[in-house]
């Protein structure tokens, strides 16, 4: 199968005072296109470094890293927006939506920069499939935090992308909510075809995936193919 996303020798440091802090050490692994994958790990692990390397919103400092066929290293500012605008979708543990924008206007906000004539149309059937429809009109602060949530689901989909990368998706929703959220992500994912990545503690969602990655102090402790019923 193809290799959407391949990650050699990553190597992230940061600076603070006086002091070099790596986060990420000798990070390799692939993923195939269609495959659904966790990052896991203890807090400061680096699981939200990696994804933000992996999605090319930052740069590493060694290692290379191949996104949809493409050397984020060799891209420079605006192709790598371009990409992200084109191939990746984002959801965040924070929802990340425009608060002077309704929930219709947030999820078509990636289709118009894609110049798509039907932005508003798509948008709209992709609130109907999170349960939303009969609440396009309204502003994410009328909102609750699980409609939020989907709302921002069905923007992170509204580019159909290739790859998809969501950082903690229910880490501000209590449980009951956070399934629903859960159950729809995986929905909209198998019905798109498009290839999962989640960084998340929640070892129980974890395993819902086709792998799982472990880090621990900034290195791979293992990499496991799992059994998805």
């Amino acid at each position: 199968m193809t290799k959407i996303l391949n990650v050699d020798n990553l190597r992230k440091t940061y600076t603070s005072g006086s002091k070099n802090l790596t986060v990420l050490d000798a990070i390799s692994f692939s993923i195939e296109a269609g495959d659904t994958f966790a990052i896991v790990g203890p807090s400061g692990s680096g699981k939200t470094t990696l994804l933000g390397l992996c999605a090319g919103l930052d740069r590493s400092d060694e290692g290379t890293i191949s996104l949809c066929g493409q050397e984020l290293g060799a891209l420079n500012e605006d192709e790598r927006a371009l990409l992200r605008n084109q191939k990746v979708g984002f959801i965040f543990q924070d929802f990340q939506l425009l608060s002077t924008l309704t929930a219709l206007e947030n999820v078509s906000v990636p289709l118009e920069l894609q110049g798509a004539s039907n932005a508003a149309k798509t948008a709209m059937e992709l609130l109907e499939k999170v349960g939303l429809g009969d609440r396009h009109d309204h502003y994410p602060t009328q909102l609750s935090g699980v409609e939020q949530q989907r709302v921002a689901l069905a923007r992170a989909f509204s580019n159909a992308p290739d790859i998809l990368f969501a950082d903690e998706p229910t880490g501000n929703l209590d449980e009951e909510t956070g399934e629903k959220v859960i159950k729809l992500l995986f929905d909209l994912n198998t019905e798109m075809g498009t290839t999962l990545v989640i960084v998340t503690h929640d070892l129980e969602l974890a395993h819902r995936n086709n792998h799982v990655l472990r880090l621990k102090g900034g290195k791979i402790i293992a990499n496991e193919t799992t059994t998805v019923s």
